[in-house]
C-alpha cells in the first residue's frame, strides 16, 4: 500500500509539520528532549526523519535509535550517519532495551487497541517512556474533506487510521497501564498531550 504523500520525503515530512505546528514546531521536540538526560540510550518509535535526534537530542551524546516502517525514512537517515531500522511496531516482537523510549505524534496508528504497543514500550524501557500525542486533530475534522485529506496524508503505507485521540480518552489509556498516574502535560500550544512513565512507577 501507497504511503501518503508526506511519507515520501523528509523534507516533505518537515514542511508539513511546520505547517501543522507553526510556531509551537521546535517547543514539541524541545519538550520531549528536556527530559532525556545526556548519554542516555534512546528509542524513538517511528521515528520518521528524526527530527528529535538530529535537531535536539544529538548534542546530548545520547546513543540513538530509531525504528520506522518507512525504508526511505531509515535510508536517509543511514546516509546521514544515524542509526534508524525498519521496523514494523504491528507485529509482536520484543523492542531494544534502552533507557528512554519515547513515541511522538504516532500512537494512534495503534488504534483501536495501542495497548500491546505500549506494553512493549514499557518492557524495553529501563528507565522512562515518553508518549506525546495528539489530542486536537485535522483528521477528526468534521469539514468535508479535511478530515479524509488528512488522514489520506498521515497514512505511512499500512492504511488510513480513521480514529485519534481525544484527551479524555487518552488520560484514560495511560490509567489503564497499572502504573501510578504519570507526570503530564500539554505542549504544542495544546495540540499535544506528553506522558512520562518512569520505570519505577511500572514497578520495576
Amino acid at each position: 500500500m501507497a504511503a501518503g504523500l508526506i511519507y515520501r520525503s523528509s523534507a516533505l515530512y518537515e514542511l508539513a509539520m511546520l505547517g501543522l505546528y507553526g510556531r509551537h514546531y521546535p517547543s514539541r521536540y524541545r519538550a520531549v528532549a528536556g527530559l532525556i538526560p545526556p548519554r542516555s540510550s534512546v528509542l524513538d518509535l517511528c521515528c520518521g526523519p528524526a527530527v528529535l535526534y538530529r535537531r535536539y537530542l544529538r548534542q546530548k551524546s545520547v546513543e540513538y535509535t530509531g525504528l520506522d516502517i518507512s525504508e526511505k525514512f531509515v535510508r536517509d537517515l543511514t546516509r546521514r550517519g544515524v542509526h534508524a531500522e525498519v521496523w514494523d511496531l504491528r507485529q509482536s516482537d520484543p523492542l531494544p532495551p534502552a533507557d528512554c523510549v519515547v513515541m511522538q505524534a504516532s500512537l494512534y496508528h495503534f488504534l483501536p487497541d495501542p495497548l500491546p504497543v505500549l506494553g512493549r514500550m514499557l518492557a524495553a524501557a529501563r528507565k522512562q517512556v515518553i508518549v506525546a500525542e495528539p489530542v486536537r486533530n485535522l483528521s477528526s475534522s468534521k469539514l468535508p474533506l479535511l478530515g479524509p485529506l488528512a488522514r489520506r496524508l498521515t497514512d505511512p503505507g499500512v492504511g488510513s487510521q480513521p480514529y485519534r485521540f481525544t484527551e479524555g480518552g487518552l488520560n484514560d489509556l495511560m490509567l489503564s497501564l497499572g502504573t501510578r498516574p504519570p507526570r503530564t502535560r500539554l505542549i504544542s500550544g495544546g495540540r499535544e498531550k506528553l506522558y512520562v512513565i518512569e520505570k519505577s512507577q511500572a514497578g520495576a
